[in-house]
């Protein structure tokens, strides 16, 4: 496995014509329909990615994405940001019922949207009390960076899940 950030390396990622990552690593190997993964995409997203070839080994290590050059950074990034979609909830509008499965209507930072929680165990605390990923049905994850910064009416409604 290569280290991605290493100064000395001759690494090169580029897109092909179908639209694909594909990376080259020294000495010449191709590995075409790169997967970038991060480890921790929430608590530490800069950090921690590693390129996933499509057998599903990893071919590549990224310390730190701000160690690498520009353009493979980029590459990296645009293909992260279409995989990884984890809209924000910004305000509970309303809830079906107070008992689960419900449905949600809420904003978020990419528009309304409708979703349904299974069961309590759904709504997972991260670093610390306020930050909160919940999982709809349809396994698409929200998150809630910080419940303090949810108006009144919001905060009420989500304190009944937790």
């Amino acid at each position: 496995m290569a280290d991605i950030a290493s100064a000395d390396n001759d690494i090169a990622l580029e897109r092909n014509p179908h639209g694909r990552l594909v990376l080259r690593l020294p000495g010449g190997a191709l590995h075409e329909g790169i997967t970038p993964v991060r480890a921790f995409p929430i608590a530490a997203p800069g950090e921690s990615v590693s390129l996933v070839a499509s057998d599903g080994h990893e071919i590549a290590w990224i310390p730190r994405l701000d160690a690498i050059p520009a353009a493979v950074r980029t590459l990296i990034e645009e293909e992260l940001t279409a995989r990884e979609f984890i809209p924000v909830i910004t305000r509970l509008c309303s809830v079906s019922s107070f008992s689960t499965p419900s449905t949600w209507q809420v904003e978020t930072d990419r528009g309304a949207a409708s979703l349904v929680l299974k069961g309590e165990e759904d709504i997972r605390r991260l670093a610390g009390r306020t930050h909160l990923l919940i999982t709809a049905s349809g396994g698409v994850q929200f998150r809630v960076p910080d419940t303090a910064a949810l108006d009144r009416a919001s905060l009420k409604l989500l304190e009944r899940f937790l």
